[in-house]
């Protein structure tokens, strides 16, 4: 009688077998599968990447640009480029300057503005995206923000504008700030004037 019963139940078992691998393999179908680290669409976050990318951009336009653009950019966070286009006006003490200009911040609009005036004329809204799509940035450093403005404009200038989104200066920047800045460039430049002047009665 228990031999009778052993085999029915081993019969059962492997009728019901063929069962229940079919719903354990639709249990797993349903179930959320976890993604492992090579699946991953965005990679993990690594909070020095950003500085590090900085850091090379920063010595990136170091090494393009002329020792007074980068000494301004290093201390006052923005760089000046002369228009190239208009016609230069010549004062008797201080040489050739351009009748315009332009102030080229990181990640903000480029603005124009007349030199012997400090008066502000349009800005310029341009944009140079990250395409390399590391580490799910979207913009570029900062300095290399800066430095694909300051080619742009120094290569094809008139291209430049002719693109750009133009507006009066106050569209996004504040000309109470833009002004300042100004400010602060003619002090700079003073300063850096007054460094030179000794520099050379040194000699």
């Amino acid at each position: 009688m228990l031999l009778a019963l052993l085999a029915l139940a081993l019969i059962a078992m492997v009728l019901a077998a063929p069962l229940g691998l079919r719903r354990l393999r639709d249990w797993r179908a349903r179930r959320p599968t976890r993604a492992t680290a090579g699946e991953l669409d965005l990679e993990l976050y690594d909070p020095g990447r950003e500085r590090r990318a900085e850091q090379r951009a920063r010595e990136l336009l170091r090494s393009c640009v002329n020792a007074e653009e980068w000494g301004m950019y290093r201390d006052l966070g923005f760089i000046r480029v002369a228009g190239r286009h208009a016609r230069r006006e010549i004062d008797r003490d201080r040489g050739a300057h351009p009748a315009y200009a332009y102030l080229v911040y990181p990640h903000k609009p480029i603005v124009a503005y007349v030199p012997e005036t400090g008066q502000l004329l349009s800005e310029y809204c341009v944009e140079f995206p990250d395409l390399t799509g590391g580490g799910g940035r979207h913009r570029l450093p900062a300095s290399d923000d800066v430095l694909a403005k300051w080619m742009a404009l120094t290569s094809d200038e008139d291209r430049v504008i002719r693109r750009a989104n133009m507006h009066l200066v106050g569209r996004q920047l504040d000309p109470a700030r833009v002004r300042r800045d100004l400010w602060r460039l003619a002090e700079w430049e003073r300063r850096r004037g007054n460094r030179e002047q000794v520099q050379q009665s040194q000699r």
